[in-house]
């Protein structure tokens, strides 16, 4: 589980940190494009790109402290932003470009399965 966490939260550092400063060019347009065909603005991208950066860290923080509720919290906000994205993408695009919504939407899923994360309900 550890390296499932690990995986997640380097993927949403490198994708948040594009969404909130633009750093890498041409992915940051690649998205913008995709937000404003979605009726979306730029400070709808930095919020989502707040909410990942938040989820990464906390699934970090909960590796490095051996805090399973922090897991659940990261887990459950990239869930919430992967059924978006995948929402966004299905309505809007292909099937193709959620591929990687649904990838993370599944390892958080089993980040939640694992942790038991239903109890705490």
């Amino acid at each position: 589980m550890t390296i499932l966490s690990i995986l997640l939260s380097a993927f949403f550092l490198f994708a948040s940190s594009i969404k909130i400063t633009g750093w890498q060019n041409y992915i940051h347009t690649t998205q913008m494009s995709f937000f404003k065909k979605y009726g979306l603005t730029r400070l709808h991208m930095i919020l989502i790109g707040v909410v990942e950066l938040s989820a990464a860290i906390s699934l970090l923080v909960s590796n490095i402290l051996n805090m399973p509720t922090l897991m659940i919290y990261g887990a459950l906000s990239i869930t919430i932003v992967s059924s978006g994205a995948i929402y966004f993408h299905c309505k809007y695009d292909t099937l193709k470009d959620a591929i990687p919504a649904i990838t993370t939407l599944l390892m958080s899923i089993m980040i939640f399965v694992l942790n038991n994360a239903f109890m705490l309900f």
